[in-house]
């Protein structure tokens, strides 16, 4: 009773988080049919409806949804426990799955995980790069990247960059024909390169401060990038100026291909910070992947 009743409860769970009998058919990598029958004698055994379907979907019922808010946190610790007995072993094994914006992705996480990967071969990263502010509980994540002021105050955060700041840049070619702003108002009068908010859908307000003064500088221009490569390119090809983090454009700066401007409005705050749901213990993996990320003051 109890190895049928585990099984079904496991299948039940995976149509709840999904919201269908097929993306929770190929996550547990059984057929629709053996799911949907599971389920069904789950349902029979309890004398409830637990799900509601229909032609173009798969819901809880109340009973479903309170079902599931209660046996899902004891079967994480249980899948927790056996994670951390698995790695007991002499190399340290297991699957880590990540979410960070673009920047992040390619400017903190990738160099670190150059060296972290060649140390433990049996730890698998995956990265999904995303500058939305993706739901790491919901999307299942293990952890995500983001500033420090993006991160939601139920999550535990590592600090894992130093301070950052801004790079309002341009190429030389574009300056010359255009002039240099002399302060952040001066550039509603220049074209400049736009990026695309992914989780509002709307334009990033330019951001500046000097001598204790704070001001936000909606920008016009003929282009508009949600990805920060493209921005980069446009400004070296003299289409406007952009506002980048200055990590990204030093090699651009000390080459000559962009110039810098209003640099003394541009400030410094904190930087990426890792971020992750409290647990009572760390798989060995995630532990070591954490410690490598820190931030180290040098």
């Amino acid at each position: 009773m109890l190895k049928e009743n585990f099984n079904d409860l496991l299948s039940f769970l995976a149509v709840a988080r999904e919201r269908s009998f097929t993306k929770a058919a190929a996550h547990l990598g059984v057929s629709q049919s053996a799911l949907s029958h599971s389920v069904r004698s789950l349902e029979e055994r309890l004398e409830l409806r637990l799900l509601t379907r229909t032609t173009r979907s798969v819901a809880p019922t109340e009973v479903g949804e309170q079902l599931a808010s209660r046996i899902e946190p004891h079967l994480v610790d249980i899948e927790n426990e056996l994670i951390a007995l698995r790695d007991m072993r002499a190399r340290p094994a297991g699957n880590i799955r990540i979410t960070a914006g673009e920047h992040a992705a390619d400017y903190v996480l990738w160099p670190i995980l150059k060296s972290f990967l060649a140390t433990y071969p049996d730890i698998n990263i995956e990265i999904t790069v995303d500058n939305a502010l993706t739901d790491i509980v919901s999307e299942r994540f293990d952890a995500g990247i983001r500033l420090g002021e993006q991160v939601a105050k139920d999550m535990v955060a590592v600090r894992i960059s130093p301070e950052m700041r801004m790079a309002v840049v341009g190429s030389p070619d574009y300056l010359e024909r255009n002039g240099v702003p002399s302060s952040p108002q001066a550039l509603q009068q220049h074209r400049c390169i736009n990026m695309r908010l992914p989780t509002l859908g709307g334009l990033y307000a330019w951001e500046f401060a000097h001598a204790g003064r704070e001001m936000r500088v909606r920008v016009d221009g003929q282009l508009t990038f949600n990805s920060l490569r493209q921005r980069i390119d446009a400004a070296c090809h003299g289409f406007g100026l952009a506002c980048v983090p200055e990590d990204a454009v030093c090699q651009e700066l000390k080459a000559g291909t962009l110039t810098r401007v209003l640099e003394e409005w541009c400030a410094p705050f904190p930087g990426y910070y890792l971020y992750y749901p409290t647990r009572k213990q760390h798989p060995t993996a995630f532990a070591l992947f954490i410690d490598a990320m820190r931030y180290q003051e040098k």
